[in-house]
């Protein structure tokens, strides 16, 4: 069988060698693995990622490197990924070897007693409280709006089936959010517990603003709960005035008791206000994701490729 392990880079070039490296050296100890590949998918950033790919893709013909035209997101990374492997098996993993590449030998065994997707569960996560914490809020955002149950410790390292490459490969929206999809696809699926390692260098390209502006685009590329949430929200505002209009015209015409408060009033009109601007934002979210999906444009652009 030929497996595929599939690497979306971003800033990670002291990283690279070394994670070559030890994913050579995991597998040639798997059995069943006739053939391999490693392709490392550059998301064009500024250091010189791209430069020592190419040196690993001379050294070494299992080696395939692709370069984005720009900057496209790491989830476009894997796509790009997904879509040119050979394998019969994909595995998707980190570049900051954070993932162990030896935790490969795991999903393999794993994968071959039936699963078609086998997801690596990090235990102990060798993040920052900070790093956690929004990555936990965006678990929770997710889990809420998607109605997606979510392990949090599970990240983008998994192990996939051809059967899942080819129905991952139908999805052609230009959203992606790789675990999403992935778990929108179903099939058999399994879970292994690894040791997460430190950041090899640098720090995540993740903030809590790309993590929060993630969410919000996931939520609204995959469900429809946003649209739900305001319609029940407008209908318990209107049933709310309308109770608290009887309120006072039974005050007024039983207990002559007179109707006043301008200050209230302009607070009901600006609270009011704003619920239906919100409203109106979350629709045109929906809107610009529809014009973004008729625009067909592709999903990513392709500058270079080695091997």
């Amino acid at each position: 069988m030929i497996l595929s392990i599939i690497i979306p880079v971003y800033h990670c070039e002291a990283c690279l060698a070394r994670l070559h490296e030890r994913i050579t050296q995991t597998i040639n100890t798997l059995n069943g693995v006739t053939d391999y590949e490693i392709i490392f998918v550059e998301d064009c950033g500024l250091d010189g990622s791209w430069e020592t790919i190419e040196i690993l893709a001379k050294k070494d013909v299992h080696v395939r490197g692709i370069q984005f035209s720009r900057n496209f997101g790491q989830h476009h990374s894997i796509t790009a990924g997904i879509e040119l492997c050979r394998g019969d098996w994909a595995v998707v993993m980190d570049c900051d070897l954070q993932d162990r590449p030896e935790d490969i030998a795991l999903l393999w065994q794993k994968a071959q007693a039936g699963y078609d997707i086998v997801n690596a569960r990090r235990q102990k996560r060798q993040d920052s409280w900070w790093r956690k914490m929004t990555s936990s809020l965006y678990h929770i955002i997710f889990e809420w709006l998607c109605g997606l149950s979510y392990d949090p410790q599970v990240a983008n390292f998994r192990i996939v089936s051809r059967k899942v490459i080819s129905a991952y490969n139908t999805m052609q929206e230009s959203s992606r959010a790789f675990g999403a999809q992935i778990q929108w696809l179903g099939f058999a699926t399994g879970y292994i517990d690894v040791q997460h390692d430190m950041r090899y260098e640098g720090e995540s390209a993740y903030t809590f603003r790309k993590l929060l502006h993630l969410a919000i685009e996931v939520s609204i590329s995959y469900s429809n709960k946003p649209l739900r949430l305001s319609i029940g929200l407008g209908i318990t505002i209107s049933f709310c005035a309308a109770m608290a209009s009887i309120w006072i015209m039974i005050q007024a015409l039983y207990w002559g008791i007179p109707v006043e408060g301008w200050a209230s009033l302009m607070v009901s009109i600006w609270f009011l206000g704003g619920i239906i601007i919100a409203n109106l934002g979350i629709i045109g979210l929906y809107i610009g994701k529809i014009y973004d999906e008729t625009r067909k444009r592709p999903i990513y652009v392709i500058s270079k490729r080695v091997n």
